[in-house]
């Protein structure tokens, strides 16, 4: 049964999930094995071996094309080995055109692993898309879009950037982690290949590590496929079930995030000690507009800096709270507090950081879904 043309709350409950043919159970059963049953050699279910498919995570995969407005999904052990998997599409020689302004761990494999093997990495400002074109040469493959980006909440118009990339014949890859299906679908807005984490929004409960690739090429999706059963960066069907209840709450989960995260966003603006507040929905934020324009609301991570710009303070709020976590991740029902200088961004050098307008006092809030006064409260006396 087709989900396609269904409204995005009703696909992300029903899409890739059919009654179990054998007992009706309506949940998707976790088919925890290593391999199948083959009648002779070559005849089988579709199914062999377990690094290569299992019917969990089919469900899992159909699901989320559904939720991307995609033909494709495919499933990963995190997100780090569905953006290993896409940077496996280089070869030796070939340049890559990075927004500056992006997750530690993206920029850690960029300039520790891939570089080793003869990938140049340029980091560009993506605020204006025209910046990219002087970086453009025939080496080039690849632009790698964050936005919202980790942790500054720049905004990066989608489809100036893949009108750019294809004008070029360069693939355009956007990691959607933040926005989430729900808030952004950069497929619609000409990019190539989505990637996500799905152990943040789309798991939603922070109990699984999963990682996501979705998009429409199926010769391109033919070959992610097969670096990835190649390689091995496969999930455990578990956590594939996880993800795929994360899934069908996920429009309750993120309107909520995006309730809260305004009203904590106007709070922090208005505190005396608060410096600058990072968060997508002001309307003087860089490239308002443009998030107007590419997503539905403006979700519940956010950033800010203290006046007193030291880790010494920044270190002082995180230690205060009581029901901001502090942890590394995002996404999930609880809210979470982190220090990107010392945690998600430590990879970065520190001069790179503050060029970037990383500071030391920089705060990283993923607001969760609880009362929102008691989160402001618990803001407030932390911060004194």
């Amino acid at each position: 049964m087709s989900h396609t043309h269904y409204k995005l709350n009703t696909k992300l409950i029903h899409a890739g999930v059919e009654p179990d043919p054998s007992t009706g159970a309506i949940m998707t059963p976790i088919y925890q094995t290593s391999t199948f049953v083959q009648s002779a050699p070559g005849e089988h279910l579709g199914y062999e071996y377990a690094r290569s498919q299992n019917p969990t995570r089919t469900a899992l995969q159909n699901a989320l094309a559904a939720a991307e407005n995609a033909q494709f999904g495919l499933s990963f052990s995190s997100g780090m080995a569905a953006t290993d998997t896409v940077l496996r599409l280089l070869n030796p020689g070939d340049e890559i055109i990075v927004s500056d302004d992006l997750y530690g761990g993206t920029y850690r494999i960029l300039t520790k692993v891939y570089a080793r093997f003869g990938i140049k990495v340029n980091f560009v400002s993506m605020a204006q898309a025209g910046n990219i074109e002087s970086t453009i040469n025939a080496n080039t493959k690849m632009v790698w879009v964050e936005t919202p980006t980790n942790p500054l909440m720049n905004i990066v118009d989608i489809e100036a950037i893949s009108n750019i990339a294809k004008k070029h014949g360069l693939l355009t890859v956007v990691d959607n982690t933040f926005a989430s299906p729900y808030l952004q679908n950069p497929l619609d807005w000409g990019a190539d290949i989505v990637v996500h984490s799905a152990t943040k929004y789309l798991g939603g409960h922070s109990d699984a590590v999963n990682g996501a690739i979705v998009l429409n090429d199926a010769a391109l999706e033919e070959q992610l496929r097969f670096i990835q059963n190649g390689c091995g960066a496969v999930p455990g069907p578990h956590d594939c079930w996880l993800i795929l209840r994360g899934l069908k709450t996920l429009h309750l989960r993120m309107q909520r995030h995006c309730e809260n995260g305004e009203k904590v966003a106007h709070f922090l603006r208005n505190h005396p000690k608060v410096e600058k507040v990072f968060w997508c929905g002001f309307e003087d934020h860089p490239n308002h507009d443009i998030a107007k324009k590419q997503m539905r609301g403006f979700g519940g991570m956010m950033s800010f800096m203290l006046k007193e710009d030291s880790i010494e303070a920044a270190h002082n709020v995180l230690k205060n709270t009581k029901l901001f976590a502090l942890a590394e991740s995002l996404g999930g029902v609880e809210s979470l507090i982190g220090h990107p200088a010392s945690m998600t961004h430590a990879a970065i050098p520190r001069e790179q950081r503050m060029a970037n307008g990383l500071s030391d006092s920089l705060i990283r809030l993923s607001v969760g879904v609880e009362d929102v006064e008691d989160l402001i409260a618990d803001l407030t006396q932390a911060i004194g």
